[in-house]
């Protein structure tokens, strides 16, 4: 089949990988228009972007699926779009270009955290098992028959990045299939089941840590919210980035927010047990140990949250 597929970030790149080396033909690759990026700012193409001009492909750079994008699209004559985290969404005339319209690769159980942060908003509910699926694009937003579907159980205190990344790899597997069953006719969905939840992109807002939740909810919403849009805390008035975080060897009680240097690293009180924060990023500074950050630190009896 003559394939067009829409992908942003890195998370699309293996499923646009093993598309391209498989049976079918891409012929265009449709991706969000040059962003930028660094304390510069310098425009800087999509990740998907780098990976299809790497592959020879022919390259559609969009900031939504507008007119001139559907005209581009619909001028390569496809059978089939396959979608994976393009960022917009595809709307008629677009929707029944294809002649077997639109799959999308989505990294959740569904009807389960349709939305833009499934992944994210998993980790910070505590669900212990994730999953991903392929599913037949509708107008309704993350709400089309279902091909297949996968389960995936991380690694105690993998992050939100850690996971996307698992999913995105197996994920690219579960679309190669798919793509191959609808071309051979044999493809069959069915509809989803069960009252959805949904999955709103995170604000900067979402990555504060509460310490006076329970060490499992602050370890939760840290893993959800790592590395995008961080997890951070205010200390003595400034913002601290917490980059790396696990439950304290410690089990006695720490008040919550109180911080202190133990035998594990230096330490967070929560409302039940303290963990243990190993890297940090202050306010206009790099990435360091949270040992030597709380050397430096020059303030008496620091507070998380104060």
């Amino acid at each position: 089949m003559r394939v067009v597929f829409a992908g942003t970030p890195e998370a699309a790149v293996p499923t646009l990988r093993r598309l391209v080396d498989g049976p079918h033909e891409v012929v265009a690759v449709v991706t969000r228009t040059d962003a930028p990026q660094g304390r510069k700012r310098v425009l800087t193409p999509s990740p998907v972007a780098a990976a299809a001009s790497e592959l020879g492909l022919t390259v559609i750079k969009a900031a939504r699926l507008d007119d001139e994008a559907t005209a581009a699209v619909t001028a390569q004559h496809p059978d089939l779009g396959v979608v994976v985290a393009y960022g917009g969404l595809v709307r008629e005339p677009l929707l029944s270009a294809p002649e077997h319209g639109w799959i999308n690769l989505h990294f959740s159980d569904l009807p389960r955290w349709r939305g833009a942060a499934p992944v994210q908003r998993a980790l910070i509910a505590g669900d212990e098992t994730l999953g991903a699926c392929v599913f037949s694009l509708v107008p309704a937003l993350d709400a089309g028959d279902v091909y297949a579907r996968l389960d995936y159980e991380p690694p105690a205190m993998a992050t939100a990045g850690d996971v996307l990344d698992a999913l995105a790899h197996r994920g690219a597997y579960l679309v190669a299939d798919v793509v191959d069953a609808l071309a051979a006719g044999t493809a069959h969905a069915t509809p989803q089941e069960g009252g959805p939840t949904h999955a709103p992109k995170l604000t900067i807002d979402d990555g504060r840590l509460d310490f006076d939740e329970p060490a499992e909810r602050v370890l939760a919403r840290f893993r959800g919210v790592t590395p995008e849009p961080g997890a951070h805390t205010t200390v003595g008035g400034s913002r601290l980035k917490i980059l790396s975080a696990r439950p304290a060897d410690r089990a006695d009680g720490l008040a919550p927010g109180r911080i202190a240097q133990g035998d594990d690293g230096v330490l967070f009180g929560t409302a039940t047990a303290p963990i243990a924060v190993e890297r940090v990023q202050p306010a206009g500074k790099g990435a360091m140990d949270a040992a030597a950050w709380w050397r430096g630190l020059r303030i008496d009896d620091p507070v998380a949250g104060a």
